[in-house]
């Protein structure tokens, strides 16, 4: 199982190139969802969208279809009129009001991820599912966190987002199989890359 979140699809692109049809679950979270979603023809509100993404998001939804792996998008979000702390409200993924933008994923979804996450033998994460850093919008990067330290196999924490966040949250780097703060290396490698240090060495 993979488990993406951060901003921008653009960052992920090679990723899910490559791992579509190694993986059997790729999760979507963070505030990359929101091109997925608004894809589908969905509305997303004020949410960070790349729209020039559009096309590629859907693409990727219909080849998680023919390759057998499963793509699982949030099915609820926890939306604000603004990016504060404050004023926060949960809504399905497909009626996001006009007026908000969507800050983490819900709490159904979050239950979700984390029975797949619990399931599975190899995971790696990279990315958060929302604004961690606001205690409204934490939740979700919580649940995802908490599923890894109960996974009976490997367990893997990509990227400096990732690590800054369960390490905000109260976890120990020792919950974990392995905590990559190369995000970008880590990035590339699942891309399928070949790294320099590694190359080298062999």
């Amino acid at each position: 199982t993979v488990v993406l979140g951060g901003s921008k699809v653009s960052d992920k692109l090679g990723v899910i190139d490559n791992l579509l049809d190694k993986a059997d679950n790729l999760l979507i979270g963070g505030g990359m969802v929101f091109t997925f979603l608004k894809a589908q023809g969905h509305e997303v509100g004020k949410s960070l969208l790349e729209e020039d993404q559009l096309d590629v998001a859907l693409d990727y939804i219909a080849q998680a279809e023919t390759k057998g792996g499963k793509l699982v998008l949030p099915t609820d979000s926890v939306v604000a009129p603004e990016f504060a702390d404050a004023n926060a409200s949960i809504f399905a993924a497909d009626a996001i009001p006009a007026d908000q933008l969507g800050l983490d994923i819900g709490p159904d979804s979050a239950a979700a991820f984390s029975d797949i996450i619990a399931a599975s033998k190899t995971v790696f994460w990279n990315g958060p599912m929302g604004v961690f850093e606001m205690s409204s919008f934490s939740l979700g990067t919580l649940a995802v966190a908490t599923a890894l330290t109960h996974v009976d196999g490997l367990s893997v924490v990509g990227g400096g987002d990732s690590a800054a966040a369960v390490r905000q949250l109260g976890f120990e780097d020792s919950d974990f199989g392995h905590i990559s703060t190369g995000g970008g290396a880590s990035l590339e490698y699942l891309e399928g890359k070949t790294l320099p240090g590694l190359d080298i060495l062999e």
